[in-house]
């Protein structure tokens, strides 16, 4: 837990503790890696602003040394700051002020998403526009080009992939991509989207107007 006002702190980590989490904690930038380093832990939560460096800043030096699940905790909601954190491998945002119920919520099912990526099955590959899906290295190539996509923007990708040209409302990439089942509501899709159309052009998934989402492929 990352996070540099006492308050908040404290409070997070009393709630995780009840929740039979052992929690190791930093107030800054710094120490947040330093300390993602040294207990290799199954997820950061990790506070945007920090002195020293920020949080993005942070997510950035932790990922580039072991993939972590991240789920971010800001003070502001505006859609640039969700796209950068995406883009640095953060996997899901909470705005301040915040429930701790939904917070423990979003903890335990990334931690489940993180077990059922490693109880992938046999090599399996998805080809769609161009792009090649392996789903078992989960790595994406256009070519020889590999594309660097985040966890859960190759889980989006692959779920859409799995049902071309199918229209997938919110909900439905809600459950089954990010496992909540509780018709929370969430921008959180649409940002992914987003991120992947910066990676991936803007043609490749399109907006389904007053439902969702669906992934063009060549007829």
């Amino acid at each position: 837990m990352v996070e540099d006002e006492p308050t908040i702190l404290a409070a997070v980590v009393t709630r995780l503790r009840a929740e039979d989490f052992l929690v190791e904690t930093a107030v800054d930038g710094p120490s947040a890696v330093a300390t993602a380093s040294a207990t290799a832990p199954d997820l950061v939560v990790l506070d945007v602003m920090l002195p020293g460096f920020d949080g993005l800043e942070v997510c950035r030096r932790i990922q580039a040394e072991r993939s972590i699940p991240v789920l971010m905790l800001t003070a502001r909601s505006d859609e640039t700051d969700m796209l950068i954190g995406l883009g640095v491998g953060a996997d899901d945002y909470l705005t301040k002020p915040f429930s701790m119920r939904e917070l423990v919520a979003r903890v335990r099912v990334l931690l489940r998403r993180m077990e059922r990526a490693g109880d992938a099955g046999e090599v399996q590959t998805l080809s769609v526009g161009g792009y090649r899906l392996d789903l078992q290295e989960r790595r994406v190539h256009h070519d020889e080009r590999e594309i660097h996509l985040t966890r859960i923007e190759f889980d989006l990708l692959a779920f859409l992939a799995s049902r071309p040209r199918t229209a997938i409302t919110r909900d439905t990439l809600l459950e089954y991509v990010w496992g909540w089942t509780s018709g929370v509501e969430s921008r959180t899709v649409d940002s992914h989207v987003k991120a992947l159309r910066r990676k991936l052009g803007p043609n490749l998934i399109r907006t389904v107007h007053g439902v969702g989402y669906a992934l063009e492929t060549p007829r």
